[in-house]
């Protein structure tokens, strides 16, 4: 007997690589299409010793980390993150991640609702 529930919406990726953004980040959007406004998901490569600039996003976000050590700043917290970590950024909060390794520090990001450039404000 065949199903009669319709598959869900394909949403095509553009086969874009990864690039280094302002923010001082290697940056890949897994998930980032006018079509699904509600999130986005990218993967993130923070080089060893390098820090991103402090910001904040008009979204929430959060970080979820695949390897990697670092440390991390939310608001007027400072803490550590280590591969399989999960922390929340509320929209409006300052942050930043320092890579504290010879490694790269990888994460996936993922953004309620979906990240545009103008929701990203350096500080």
């Amino acid at each position: 007997m065949k199903n009669n529930i319709a598959p869900p919406a394909l949403l095509r990726h553009d086969a874009k690589r990864e690039v280094w953004i302002e923010e001082g980040i290697y940056v890949y959007e897994l998930l980032n299409h006018p079509a699904h406004p509600q999130s986005s998901l990218a993967r993130c490569r923070l080089p060893a010793f390098h820090i991103t600039r402090n910001h904040q996003l008009t979204v929430d976000e959060t970080y979820i980390i695949e390897s990697g050590v670092g440390e991390m700043q939310v608001g007027g917290e400072i803490f550590d993150v280590k591969a399989g970590d999960s922390i929340h950024i509320p929209k409006g909060t300052s942050q930043n991640i320092e890579n504290k390794s010879n490694d790269d520090l990888i994460f996936l990001a993922l953004c309620i609702p979906a990240f545009t450039p103008n929701c990203y404000t350096a500080i």
